[in-house]
C-alpha cells in the first residue's frame, strides 16, 4: 500500500511539474531549483546574484522554507518580484507548489525565476519542480565527502556552486577530491568555487548563468 501511495505522489508531482515547464518555455523563462543544506548559502548567493545581475537581466524568486519570512524579505529588499512558500514542515517544495506561487509573479515581465528550495540534501533531489536547471549549493564548512552520503542531489545536479572557498585551509577539506569525486558520479556538472562573503569567483558564476539565461530566450 505504501509503495501505491508514493507511486501516486510521485505521478502527480511529474505531471504538474510538466504543466510548470511548459509554462516556463512558452515565457521563455529560465527557471532553476537551488537546493542546499541549511546554512550553506542560498539565500546569500540569491542576493549577490540579484546584485550582479539585476540591471542586465530580469529576475524573480521563490522563497521555500518550513516556516518565517526572513529569507524572502532580505531578498525582497532588492527591488525584485518575491513569493513565499512556507511548506508547514514539509522537508521540501513540490511541483503544485510551485504551480500556485507562479499565479503571484509577473511571468511575462522576467527572464530568471530562482527557486530556493527548503534546506535539505535528501528529500528536493526526488520532486521535479519543472525547472530548467537543478543547481546545487555545498560550502566549504560541510566538508568534502557529502558527495558520497547524499549522492543523488549530486548525480543530478547541473551546477555544482562551493561556497565560503576563502574558508579552504581552515579545515581538511580536500578540494581535489571533491571534484574527482563530483565529476565521476556526474562528468557534465559544471562546477564554480565562489564565496559570497569576500565576491571571489560570483562574477564567473553570474556570467554562466547569465548565458543560459540568453540561451533559454533565443530558443523557438
Amino acid at each position: 500500500m505504501e509503495v501505491k501511495v508514493l507511486e501516486g505522489v510521485f505521478d502527480a508531482n511529474r505531471k504538474k511539474a510538466e504543466e510548470n515547464r511548459e509554462l516556463f518555455r512558452r515565457h521563455g523563462l529560465l527557471a532553476i531549483n537551488l537546493m542546499a543544506s541549511p546554512g550553506a548559502g542560498k539565500t546569500s548567493l540569491i542576493e549577490r546574484t540579484v546584485a550582479l545581475l539585476k540591471d542586465r537581466v530580469r529576475v524573480g524568486v521563490i522563497e521555500g522554507d518550513i516556516a518565517s519570512t526572513v529569507d524572502a524579505e532580505k531578498v525582497k529588499a532588492h527591488g525584485i518580484p518575491v513569493v513565499q512558500i512556507n511548506t508547514g514542515g514539509a522537508c521540501h517544495l513540490d511541483a503544485a507548489m510551485i504551480h500556485q506561487a507562479l499565479d503571484h509573479l509577473p511571468l511575462p515581465e522576467l527572464e530568471l525565476l530562482i527557486i530556493e528550495n527548503v534546506g535539505n540534501l535528501v528529500c528536493p533531489a526526488e520532486f521535479d519542480l519543472g525547472e530548467s536547471l537543478k543547481v546545487t549549493i555545498l560550502s566549504v564548512a560541510e566538508g568534502h565527502d557529502k558527495p558520497l552520503k547524499y549522492p543523488l542531489i549530486f548525480t543530478q545536479t547541473d551546477a555544482l556552486v562551493l561556497n565560503k572557498i576563502d574558508l579552504l585551509g581552515m579545515s581538511d577539506f580536500d578540494l581535489d577530491v571533491l571534484r574527482r569525486t563530483v565529476l565521476t558520479m556526474n562528468p557534465d556538472v559544471a562546477i564554480f568555487e565562489l564565496s559570497c562573503r569576500t565576491g571571489q569567483g560570483l562574477e564567473s558564476w553570474a556570467g554562466w548563468l547569465e548565458g543560459m539565461v540568453r540561451r533559454v530566450k533565443s530558443r523557438p
